[in-house]
């Protein structure tokens, strides 16, 4: 399988197609706290335009081929499509466009409960990677809840973000343990978000360490949970590296997007946790971090763009 589809790929594209959505727009966010805004602007744009694709072929699909979108709708690549929403609404809140953000975040919460139960009735044991975008999706609702939150002092918009929080971390408990390890050293790119769901966890937890509702032992409390995903999504990271190196895919496969989001995220996660955490190191591990998102990125847009113009042409 190719990075994406041949000719007409805007049209009909798989619902892992929403990792690319995910990968360029938490490279956006990344960019932005490190000071470069106009790279970032643009990696939003990018991002933007790929999520209003994606929306309107997902809803072409609702409308005209019911029998595929209910058999896409009960695959893990389903939540792609509210993860992706909760990072661009995340990447807006930061814009301050806080009314445009919480309708992502409305639109992602009324997405997620449907998309959620039905991959979930159809896990199985030794899944690939995309068993934790149940993990993903929801710690996206605690992301961007957590920023609105404190974005527009809404204390209720905390407590609801702690409430996803747990409930992602116990769904990555459950993935974890129907996730095909083999996949470590043979898997296709969404592989990579078992360390990717932790590493949002993680970013989703250092907005909550920051927020002034917690306080005490439940601030504690949550900047070692904080502390415990990074750590866990920093040894995956080398892990999975590591495997990558011992064993190189260089297929072209649009699961690889799914790579750029967990080396996005990972490095993101490192930015966010550094200043409620009080850990200064965290940030030039995260900048470093974040080039090689980058470079993953332009990477696969090379193959894509290579592919696209080593393909035959239709007869005229």
């Amino acid at each position: 399988m190719s990075i994406l589809p041949g000719p007409g790929w805007w049209t009909g594209l798989p619902p892992a197609a929403g990792a690319a959505v995910m990968a360029t727009g938490i490279i956006s966010v990344g960019l932005y706290m490190t000071g470069h805004e106009a790279a970032s602007l643009v990696a939003l744009v990018v991002a933007v335009a790929l999520w209003l694709v994606l929306g309107f072929d997902f809803t072409a699909r609702l409308v005209g081929d019911r029998g595929r979108f209910r058999a896409e709708a009960d695959t893990p690549a389903a939540l792609t499509a509210v993860a992706a929403t909760t990072v661009i609404g995340t990447r807006i809140s930061l814009l301050g466009r806080q009314t445009t953000a919480a309708a992502l975040l409305a639109l992602a919460a009324v997405l997620w409960p449907g998309l959620l139960v039905n991959v979930v009735r159809h896990w199985h044991r030794r899944m690939p990677g995309g068993a934790f975008l149940g993990c993903v999706a929801t710690q996206g609702l605690a992301l961007l809840a957590a920023v609105l939150a404190a974005a527009c002092h809404q204390d209720w918009l905390a407590r609801a973000a702690l409430a996803a929080f747990c409930l992602g971390l116990l769904l990555y408990a459950a993935a974890l343990l129907r996730f095909d390890l083999g996949e470590v050293a043979g898997g296709a790119g969404d592989h990579w978000v078992a360390g990717g769901a932790l590493s949002l966890s993680a970013l989703a937890g250092s907005k909550l360490t920051a927020s002034p509702v917690w306080t005490a032992a439940a601030h504690t409390a949550l900047r070692g949970v904080t502390l415990v995903t990074l750590a866990l999504s920093l040894v995956w990271y080398a892990v999975l590296l590591t495997a990558e190196l011992r064993h190189p895919r260089t297929r072209g496969d649009i699961r690889r997007w799914a790579t750029v989001f967990p080396l996005g995220m990972t490095a993101t996660a490192c930015l966010s946790v550094a200043e409620p955490a009080g850990i200064a190191w965290l940030v030039p591990v995260g900048e470093f971090l974040l080039w090689i998102a980058v470079a993953a990125w332009l990477a696969i847009v090379g193959v894509l763009v290579s592919s696209r113009l080593a393909a035959p042409r239709p007869p005229q």
